[in-house]
């Protein structure tokens, strides 16, 4: 037998003993699992994304989790539509520079997003497992909205409104691109549960932070409600089959442990964290 072999068997018989002196109800949470993470050698994918965790046929499939956006006529467009406008007033505040800077899923700077809602700096240097488990996540999650994205081509609001968006340079790109699900929205929020899972003492405000992303996609007139609500439900899809990867599993154990070194080191958040507490006020 390996020696992690008889370490597992020690653990559990460890537990075992334990359990039996706990009242009924009562569990000991263990795990015993190499504790083998991401290779260094992962390979850059499309779009400049780093691979990611889940294999082609374990990525969920929008296509046939998703109903088809709403159509003109309907009470949902009609909700789509006063929801767009709703935000117009946004347009040039300190709300509208937030969604500006949540549109950037390059990193980098896409790795200082949930910083001020985590309360440590995100960065390559300082927290790496946490940084690369960012970005495998993002391309599980945004490519699991293609399926649908690519079969309804859903235009996007500023399409119909013909009002501005808030990364202009991005809008010959999007006008090609269907507009439900939202990607962004579904890395955003698969980063908040991931994150919430991690650092659960943060947990409200990370998962407040990751609504206000999913909002941040409609403000900046890109996504409509709609697009926004059924991403969020693909990005919990993909984080559910997550959980069943041992080197996902293991990347979070390691991104949990840097993060507590990095809260015990009392080091800042490198987000901009007054422009959120001014932009995200209630």
């Amino acid at each position: 037998m390996s020696r992690f072999a008889y370490s597992c068997a020690a653990i559990g018989l460890i537990a075992g003993i334990s359990v039996a002196g706990l009242p009924a109800g009562a569990q000991t949470p263990t795990y015993c699992e190499p504790d083998v993470g991401s290779p260094t050698n992962l390979k850059t994918i499309k779009h400049g994304l780093l691979e990611g965790y889940l294999a082609p046929n374990a990525v969920p499939d929008s296509l046939k989790l998703l109903p088809a956006h709403p159509m003109k006529g309907s009470m949902a467009y009609d909700l789509d539509v006063a929801n767009a406008e709703s935000t117009f007033p946004l347009q040039g505040g300190p709300r509208w520079e937030v969604a500006a800077i949540d549109a950037n899923l390059h990193f980098p700077e896409a790795a200082a997003i949930y910083s001020c809602a985590l309360g440590v700096p995100i960065t390559e240097e300082g927290t790496p497992r946490l940084y690369n488990l960012l970005r495998r996540t993002l391309t599980d999650a945004g490519l699991a909205t293609y399926k649908a994205k690519n079969n309804y081509q859903r235009p996007r609001p500023f399409m119909v409104n013909g009002k501005p968006i808030c990364t202009p340079d991005e809008e010959t790109l999007l006008r090609g691109d269907g507009s439900y699900p939202s990607g962004h929205t579904a890395a955003g929020w698969a980063w908040a549960l991931v994150l919430s899972e991690l650092a659960p003492e943060r947990r409200d405000a990370i998962l407040a932070r990751g609504i206000e992303y999913g909002k941040s996609r409609y403000i900046c007139n890109v996504h409509w409600l709609s697009d926004v609500q059924a991403s969020q439900i693909i990005a919990s899809s993909t984080v559910a089959q997550l959980q069943n990867d041992p080197v996902f599993r293991a990347d979070l154990r390691a991104a949990r442990a840097e993060v507590q070194a990095m809260r015990r080191q009392g080091t800042s958040p490198n987000g901009d964290c007054d422009l959120e507490r001014r932009a995200l006020q209630p």
